[in-house]
């Protein structure tokens, strides 16, 4: 008449729950992404992502040193220039508003945390696509990877130790870490986009960078339908010298994320985008979700699935709660 299992034993209490919980969600695991804008005079807010700004240099300075001080484990930075052309010319200039960000928070927190960059040209064309383009307007895939490793050596020269190469070119990992290699950044890493979908959560992350896409990433990103296909990409760039790879999105992939956590001999990083950020942030806005138990346990889930590492617009705040 009564169980012979009572597994609410081990739920009775706070420090039961806590003995054996089987997922830990801690500051060190968090990254937090930020926008720095060219010419900006004030933080710019980015009303379809509520609490996340454009930042001025000043601004960026000061929001980095804050997450490093409450824990978290690295920082990626995305530019936003004044001006743009083709072939994305600022992302090469040692002038360019990223390149001159990775050098104020090298200079100001050394290596007391991981400072990452966005390596791709979609924040930097006035066409909006993550590479060259060719005559008939498709994205020539070879012709970007030599931008993309003129990228690599002026933000290794600028001071990031990995590099985010996201924009899903064939080959882009190799290209990359020749380049690096051959210029003597044998140190500086790279955290490949190795599984980035064609998502439809990405839509506020494109007001943050001030996108000028016209068309859609759909012949470089993946199919949101398939799974094989991200660990064939995962092998490919651990196989070209990836020191870490990423799925992203986060939420919508955590079954691609368990597969490449199983699969992957590196440390696996999952993004959690813009879209996941702001469906929360709209729900607890409307009352509809208690806002802090939703992140903590949305940060959870990733981290559940088998992510070493997650890009969170909350890592800052996060970091402080758990702490």
């Amino acid at each position: 008449m009564f169980p012979e299992h009572r597994p609410r034993r081990l739920r009775t209490t706070p420090a039961l729950r806590r003995l054996v919980s089987e997922t830990t969600l801690r500051p060190r695991q968090l990254i937090l992404p930020l926008f720095v804008a060219e010419g900006a005079s004030q933080p710019r807010p980015i009303a379809s992502m509520p609490g996340v700004v454009q930042h001025t240099r000043d601004t960026l300075r000061k929001a980095a040193a804050e997450a490093v001080e409450a824990g978290v484990g690295g920082l990626m930075l995305f530019g936003v220039p004044e001006t743009r052309d083709a072939v994305g010319s600022a992302a090469t200039d040692p002038d360019g508003i990223l390149n001159v960000a990775l050098r104020d928070l090298r200079a100001d927190l050394g290596d007391s945390t991981v400072l990452m960059a966005d390596t791709c040209l979609d924040e930097f064309t006035d066409h909006g696509h993550c590479g060259v383009l060719d005559a008939s307007g498709a994205v020539d895939n070879d012709a970007t990877l030599e931008r993309y490793a003129d990228m690599a050596l002026a933000q290794a020269e600028a001071g990031a130790h990995l590099l985010g190469p996201s924009g899903m070119m064939d080959g882009q990992v190799g290209v990359i870490r020749r380049a690096l290699d051959d210029a003597g950044y044998t140190d500086t890493g790279i955290l490949a986009y190795s599984a980035k979908y064609a998502s439809a959560f990405y839509g506020p992350f494109r007001e943050a960078v001030d996108s000028q896409l016209s068309g859609d990433r759909n012949t470089y990103q993946q199919d949101p339908g398939n799974a094989r296909e991200a660990l064939r990409e995962i092998e490919l760039d651990v196989a070209e010298g990836a020191d870490a790879v990423m799925v992203k999105p986060a939420l919508a992939y955590l079954d691609v994320v368990r597969a490449a956590a199983e699969a992957s001999p590196v440390p696996v990083a999952a993004y959690n985008i813009s879209g996941e950020y702001s469906m929360v942030e709209g729900a607890a806005a409307h009352g509809w979700v208690e806002r802090e138990r939703t992140i903590l346990e949305v940060l959870t889930s990733i981290r559940r699935a088998g992510a070493d590492m997650i890009l969170t617009y909350w890592a800052a705040e996060a970091a402080a709660w758990l702490d």
